[in-house]
């Protein structure tokens, strides 16, 4: 039987100690801040960047340099047979297009996943990646599976502030300004990779309750009497995150939940203080 070597980017929420663990390998996304270079996980803290990011510093995001992601794939394929390759999603980020151009020159041995995943399901994508492997399935067997079981996720996220949204061309300035002093609190959505309006509440309040519904119909709908794993995800202070995780758990008493915080390549576009709720299927 051929090794299988794992990998996957930053944006799945996977630090240094747990890819350890799992025995993966995780691409650190780059980002810059005042036109310095950055990597997650690396260079540079949580703390220091949420602090220089509330100073008000220029922060922007950027996809791997192709030499990067080459020198990890060869060093993987030293010791591997076949790699499969899971980066965010392709609706979010042409990352995901480079490596499956870059996979070309590899013949059948890099297998890269478009599963349209992000964060704390893309981290799953990787679990049920490392369980296939166990199962014995090869590399084109579990990127297969991993794309048709990508849409078995769904997410809802709300931020504090519209300010980096606004800088993100997401919004535009007059509906930021309108939204902040009106404490307009917007409700997104990720499905099938996409980052879409969902809804718009008042306060934070009414943001968790929405969410909290929105997940709700989620688990009496399309997800009915499947085997689910809840998600919680933030980039708040540890304290409001286990308030958040304890009132999913009270909300949905009997479900398994993960909970971690949002990469910073995710907190550059949405900033501090934003929670997120979602659920996923484990691949069976």
């Amino acid at each position: 039987m051929s090794h299988i070597a794992i990998a996957t980017d930053s944006n799945s929420g996977i630090g240094p100690q747990e890819a350890r663990d799992l025995g993966i390998s995780v691409l650190p996304m780059p980002f810059f801040i005042d036109e310095e270079l950055f990597y997650e996980g690396r260079t540079l803290s949580r703390e220091e960047f949420f602090r220089r990011q509330d100073a008000g510093a220029e922060i922007s995001t950027s996809q791997p340099a192709p030499s990067e992601l080459l020198a990890l794939w060869d060093r993987l394929l030293e010791d591997s047979d076949e790699l499969v390759y899971i980066p965010m999603s392709s609706a979010l980020s042409t990352s995901c297009e480079t490596a499956e151009v870059l996979a070309g020159d590899y013949g059948e041995r890099v297998h890269v996943v478009d599963d349209r995943r992000i964060s704390v399901t893309q981290r799953q994508a990787v679990l049920d990646a490392l369980r296939l492997r166990e199962r014995g399935l090869n590399a084109e067997q579990i990127a297969r599976r991993l794309t048709e079981t990508g849409p078995d996720a769904s997410i809802y996220i709300s931020v504090d502030t519209l300010k980096y949204l606004k800088k993100g061309g997401r919004i535009t300035a007059a509906g930021a300004a309108f939204g902040t002093v009106l404490s307009i609190k917007p409700v997104l959505q990720i499905q099938g990779g996409k980052l879409d309006a969902y809804a718009r509440v008042r306060g934070m309040r009414a943001a968790r309750r929405c969410m909290l519904e929105a997940l709700d119909r989620e688990l009496t709908g399309r997800f009915k009497g499947r085997a689910v794993t809840l998600l919680a995800a933030h980039t708040c202070p540890d304290a409001e995150a286990e308030e958040w995780l304890s009132q999913i758990r009270g909300r949905f008493p009997g479900y398994a939940c993960y909970s971690a915080p949002l990469s910073l390549s995710i907190a550059c576009h949405i900033g501090r203080g934003a929670l997120g709720i979602g659920c996923v299927a484990p691949v069976r």
